[in-house]
C-alpha cells in the first residue's frame, strides 16, 4: 500500500525560500554589496559604485556585462548615492572613431528617485556627458539649458554646467524609454562642431542607474547592453 508523505515546512522557512527564489543576485554569477565592487566581463567592467553621502545598502548582481541589475535601499533624502553601472572602455580620439553605438534595455520601477544613464567621459575625465534615458521623481541636470537637439536617434533638451571638476553636457530626453539605440559618435559629433570641445579623446561609455532615492527596496534590472566601437 502507498503511503503518501506530508512534510510540514514552518511559515518562516518558505519565506525565506521565496525570497531567494525571487532575489537575482542568489543564483548570478556575481553579486557584491561592497561599497566599491568590480567585477570583469567580456571587456567590460561593472561598479556597484555607491558613492554619495547618506547611502544606504545595495547589492549588484550580474550574469554577464549585457545582463545585470541592483537592488538598492537608499533613503528618501537629496543628493545622489550611487551610480552601480557597467563600463566599456574605448580611448580612442573622436577624430579616429568611424563609429560608437550603444543598445540597452532595462527595466526599472515606478517609484523613488532615479535616472537610467549613460555617463560618457573624455579627455580623462575633464568633460562628462551624459544621456538621460529615463528619470523618475525630484532630480534634475548640472547647469542650465541651452537649446533642444535630434541627434544620435533621440530629442533631447541638453544642458551645460560644471560640477566643479569637470564639464558637464547633459541630453535629457524628451520621454523616458526603457530600451533603445544611441549613435554616441554623432552626439560626439554635435557638440566638437558646436565648439564646446576639440578632437577630444573618448575614454569610458558608462551605463547604470543614478540612484537618489529608492527607500525600502528597489530593483533596477539591465536586461541587455552593448557598446561597439570602431
Amino acid at each position: 500500500m502507498l503511503r503518501t508523505v506530508r512534510l510540514l515546512v514552518p511559515t518562516s522557512m518558505l519565506v525565506l525560500l521565496v525570497g531567494v527564489l525571487a532575489n537575482p543576485a542568489h543564483a548570478a554569477a556575481w553579486s557584491s554589496s561592497d561599497q566599491w565592487g568590480t567585477w570583469n566581463n567580456g571587456g567590460y567592467t561593472l561598479y556597484n559604485n555607491i558613492w554619495g553621502g547618506g547611502a544606504g545598502p545595495q547589492t549588484i548582481w550580474a550574469n554577464s556585462y549585457s545582463n545585470w541589475g541592483v537592488w538598492a535601499n537608499h533613503p528618501n533624502t537629496g543628493g545622489v548615492k550611487s551610480y552601480p553601472n557597467a563600463t566599456r572602455n574605448v580611448n580612442r580620439r573622436i577624430s579616429a572613431l568611424g563609429s560608437v553605438r550603444s543598445s540597452f534595455n532595462v527595466t526599472v520601477p515606478n517609484a523613488g528617485a532615479y535616472v537610467s544613464t549613460y555617463d560618457i567621459w573624455c579627455d580623462n575625465h575633464a568633460y562628462e556627458i551624459m544621456l538621460w534615458m529615463n528619470k523618475y521623481g525630484p532630480v534634475g541636470p548640472i547647469g542650465s539649458r541651452q537649446t533642444s537637439a535630434s541627434v544620435g536617434g533621440h530629442s533631447w533638451d541638453v544642458y551645460r554646467g560644471s560640477n566643479g571638476s569637470n564639464q558637464v553636457f547633459s541630453f535629457v530626453r524628451q520621454g523616458n524609454t526603457s530600451s533603445g539605440t544611441v549613435d554616441i559618435k554623432a552626439i560626439l559629433d554635435w557638440l566638437r562642431n558646436r565648439g564646446w570641445f576639440g578632437d577630444v579623446t573618448l575614454g569610458d561609455v558608462q551605463f547604470g542607474y543614478e540612484i537618489t532615492s529608492s527607500s525600502g527596496g528597489m530593483d533596477f534590472h539591465t536586461n541587455s547592453f552593448s557598446v561597439s566601437a570602431s
